[in-house]
């Protein structure tokens, strides 16, 4: 069943987000006003060398939260995906990520939010230097995979997008 949007139009936005009013018709025929978030896509980045991934630990103060995520960043106009997923690790962590695999893709919440999230994976990376990104996070470290499991169990990650591509590894290595 199809749903049709018939009126759009932007509540409040910047270069990011956009908070959206519709006029939106149900299968059924009958028209409601909506609201819909239309959010610019994210990368991230899951970077594994010798049975570790690099993690960041960071403060999000919407939710005043501190947990282990991946680099990740909004997708810049005129980028692809894949280009974000090797930029955001370099300035947010000093390290260059080697060549990338895409590893999963999400809709994280489609009924309300447009953003996709693309994410991709380097077995090799180089330190390239210092982050250039100072605001991103308060450690930077290469954590074990075998690690991983209770970390999630103890919420110490909580990203949906780093729970996401983290168990997506997780379930790569076992078969």
């Amino acid at each position: 069943m199809r749903w049709r949007i018939h009126h759009e139009s932007e509540v409040w936005g910047n270069r990011w987000l956009s908070v959206r009013r519709l006029d939106v018709e149900q299968p059924d025929g009958e028209r409601v006003d909506y609201h819909a978030v239309r959010l610019a896509d994210i990368a991230a980045t899951v970077v594994t060398v010798d049975a570790q991934v690099l993690l960041m630990w960071r403060h999000r103060f919407l939710t005043d939260t501190w947990a282990w995520e991946l680099p990740m960043g909004i997708i810049e106009a005129g980028e692809t995906p894949a280009e974000a997923a090797g930029r955001e690790p370099q300035e947010e962590t000093g390290w260059r990520p080697g060549p990338l695999a895409e590893l999963i893709r999400s809709e994280p919440a489609a009924g309300i939010m447009d953003s996709r999230h693309f994410v991709f994976r380097a077995t090799t990376a180089e330190y390239a230097g210092p982050p250039t990104e100072l605001n991103e996070s308060d450690r930077i470290e290469w954590i074990p995979l075998a690690d991983l499991p209770g970390m999630i169990r103890r919420h110490e990650i909580v990203s949906g997008i780093t729970l996401l591509g983290l168990q997506q590894v997780l379930l790569s290595e076992r078969g």
